[in-house]
Order: C-alpha cells, then structure tokens, then sequence
C-alpha cells in the first residue's frame, strides 16, 4: 500500500488513545481512531458511554472520570471506527484492519499505539481450573454485563488492583472471605526510600489506607507476606491454600481472583521488532521510546500503559504529547510551539509519575511467582510446565524462541500473552543470564485469530461500513 489514507492512525480508544486523537484533530491532521471495542473507554472506562448508572456509582468516581473524556472524543468529531480489530501493522505502517467481519487497510505517516496494559500472569498450582480468574476479568464483567461472581470469592496477589475489585465487589453484595496480599516484607522496607516522593501524591496513598480499612470493617480478613499459594480441586476451583503469618491457611471458594499488576501490552511494538528495554523495577518490556511517544521505527509512537505502566491519568497527558510529536514531525508545529503545549502536559505527567517508583517496589512480585515450582504450569495453551522450561534450557535452549521447538511453548492461542514474561524469566534463572540476553518472543501477524473470509476482503479498499 502506497498511499496515505491519513495523517496520523491512534490504535485504542483508552485515556491515552483518545487523547491522542483529540490532540491530533486539533493540530488539523486527518486523524482515524481505531478501536476493537464497541464503544469509547479502553480497559479502564469500558462501557462508559452504555454502563447503567447504578453500576458506574458501583465502580466510584474514577471510573466515572471517563465520562468526560468520552464526551470530549464525541464533541470533538473525530473519525472513529469502533469493533475494529488491528490485526497486522507493516514497516511501513500500513494497518490491515477487521470490522464486520471484512478485512481492509489504511496508511498513516504516523502511527500512535495506545495499546495499554495486560494482567501479569500468575502462575500458581492449580490456576487453571475452572474458577479460577484475574481480578481485572471479575472487573470486565461487571462493567460489560454488570455481573459479578456468584458464591464464595477469594482474592490473591499484590497491587492497587486487587484492592480495588475487591472494594467493589463488596458493594456489589458479593461474599469476599478473604484478602491473600503476597507481596513479601521486605518489599514495604524497599518502598520506603521512595516515600517522600509518593507523598507529593498523596491521594493515591489515601486512597489505599482507606480500601483497606474498608475490607477490615466490613469484616474481611487480609493476609500479608503469603507463599506457597495453590488452589486445591478436582473439576473446579474449591479452595486456596496458602502459608502467612507462620501457619498454613486454607478458604473455601468457588471464585478465585488473581492479580499480580500490570504489565504493558508489547505484542503490537514486537510485531514491529523496535528497540525495548528490561524494567528492572515492574519485571517487564518495555519499549524505548523518546519524550514524544516516539520509538525506534520512524512514525511509530506509543503511548499510555502500553509504554510503561503509569495509570489512567497519567496515560492523557501522554497521549496528548505523542499527538503533538506527531504534528511536530508532519511539520504542524514548529520546535517552538511544540515545546510550548508540551511543558504543561510533561508537567502533569510527572506528577501523575510520582507515586510509581514507590508502588513498583511495594508491589513488585515475589521471586517464587516469576519463577515458579517445577511443577506448575506455565504456558497454558500447551501446558507446559516450569520444569520443562528449566529442562529446556538445561539441554542447551537459549531464548523463548527456541522453546517453541522444543515443545510449542507460547506456540498457543494466547500467542504467549501469558507466558511470555515468565519464560523470559525461568531461562535466564537457569541459564545464569538476564533478561534482556534471553530476550522474548517474536510476535507474528496475525495479532489475533481472523477468518479467511475476512482476508478474501482486502481486495476491497477503504473501511467497510456496517450491514444494513
């Protein structure tokens, strides 16, 4: 494809994807938000513009924050296609794009990926069982069908997330026996030398001390320090065992909710093989870019969580300054005014920023999740366990490409989303190396699984337009 469809394409209607848009539509680009969703929002504000009202009170004012957002995209009269699934990205930038079941392409000379975050895997025994889920899914039902999990419900992991789900849960009338923190002492001992910038935000830290002083009032026992974790039964979920406080525990369950953070989402920037960076800090890839979004392909510009983990608020202001690097390189502005819009909107994000370095070390995963016992598995698609990957690399394997030959490892449906960093990790532990000299996966079109009939379309030009 040779021709520009447009002037600047942004991947995901979130925070950071439409601010982009709104940004670039006012620099005067043509602009195209592409989204697979069916409406405005992302993970964060999904369903915002169709949620029924007494579940968006349910899920408090910062999911209601989308509201506005949402609002603004709608004024702002962008080009929107909604139920529009990316599926392959060229060098070149060329997009071929699913909707309504039919395949087409469009072409910008700047693209902004506003692809967000995924749930870190959380490999324990037993988590895949029937039952078994990520406290984000827990939190997608309620915004998308306003359902919540019926029975006894157990959450385990470590982050703001699980907090928060588990809050709302309890106000949904939901039976919450207990909060499993796995985040290990010496973490908050970590944490503490970042205090003194987390306190320059401190309705973040306020907000935390008063979701769990809300679990203990209402009577929910919260674990600290915990190991050992495993889910117990036969068909299904029935129980979480796990060791805290020097005794072994165990809460029956017909729910169980995993959470672990947040990690950004890198298939799209993979696919595109640009240059990415090992995060010490969130144990996660990240791709390197500059102060505008921009990475080591020319045009190709993340923004929001699917750059580094910083949250909704944070993933605006960098979408907005990925819009305006954009018309800077387009030559909508010069170096001058691009500067000038820029310096509030990095302002904004760096006080968004200040609270990270003081959650990543609070809540930084325990060495037994990331490399986890022989014996559980971590590829769920092909279930392949810890142990092989150790056996693996014991014979020789020295990235998770070679895994793949070796026993279709990340070879599933999944295309190694939820295993990838975890394979990553067990290598370089066996091998004596480090992540980065492991590497990852190579991600491959398709991005997500798409018919053949889609594909027989791409003779067609230009986005289809919805059956009558």
């Amino acid at each position: 494809m040779s021709d520009f469809t447009h002037d600047v394409i942004v991947i995901g209607a979130g925070p950071a994807g439409l601010s982009a848009a709104m940004t670039a539509k006012a620099q005067g680009l043509r602009t195209l938000l592409l989204d697979e969703q069916v409406g405005p929002g992302g993970q964060i504000y999904r369903n915002i513009s169709a949620i029924p009202p007494a579940v968006a009170e349910l899920l408090g004012k910062d999911y209601r924050h989308g509201e506005g957002l949402a609002a603004r995209a709608e004024r702002a009269s962008i080009d929107i296609k909604y139920g529009a699934l990316v599926w392959d990205v060229a060098r070149d930038l060329t997009l071929t794009v699913q909707q309504f079941g039919k395949s087409f392409q469009v072409r910008a000379p700047q693209l902004i990926a506003a692809t967000g975050a995924l749930e870190r895997p959380s490999p324990i025994p037993g988590w895949t069982l029937p039952g078994v889920l990520t406290a984000g899914a827990a939190q997608i039902a309620l915004k998308s069908g306003s359902s919540v999990p019926a029975g006894r419900v157990v959450l385990a992991g470590a982050g703001p997330l699980l907090l928060l789900v588990a809050c709302q849960l309890l106000d949904a009338g939901v039976d919450v026996r207990a909060i499993v923190q796995t985040s290990p002492h010496g973490n908050l001992v970590r944490a503490l030398r970042h205090l003194p910038a987390a306190l320059g935000a401190p309705a973040y830290l306020v907000k935390g001390l008063r979701m769990l002083m809300k679990l203990r009032k209402a009577g929910v026992p919260v674990h600290t320090a915990a190991h050992d974790l495993r889910v117990e039964g036969q068909q299904q979920a029935e129980a979480l065992v796990f060791r805290a406080e020097g005794r072994e525990w165990q809460y029956e369950a017909e729910t169980i909710l995993l959470h672990h953070g947040v990690v950004p989402n890198t298939q799209l920037s993979r696919l595109m093989r640009v240059e990415h960076d090992w995060d010490v800090e969130q144990l996660a890839w990240r791709p390197r870019l500059d102060a505008w979004g921009q990475t080591s392909l020319a045009g190709l510009r993340i923004a929001g969580d699917g750059a580094a983990i910083g949250g909704a608020l944070a993933a605006e202001p960098a979408g907005e300054l990925a819009a305006i690097g954009a018309a800077l390189a387009l030559g909508k502005l010069d170096v001058r005014n691009a500067e000038a819009q820029a310096a509030p909107l990095r302002a904004q994000l760096a006080r968004q920023l200040r609270i990270r370095p003081f959650l990543d070390a609070l809540y930084r995963p325990p060495k037994w999740l990331t490399e986890p016992s022989d014996d559980t598995v971590v590829c769920r698609c092909e279930e392949v366990t810890a142990g092989q990957i150790r056996e693996m690399a014991r014979l020789g394997c020295k990235g998770p490409n070679q895994t793949k030959f070796f026993s279709r490892c990340g070879m599933g449906p999944c295309q190694g989303r939820m295993c990838g960093l975890t394979v990553t990790q067990l290598l370089a532990s066996s091998s004596g190396t480090t992540p980065v000299e492991v590497g990852a996966y190579h991600i491959r079109s398709p991005l997500k699984p798409v018919p053949l009939g889609s594909l027989a379309m791409l003779a067609q030009p230009g986005p289809v337009e919805p059956p009558h």
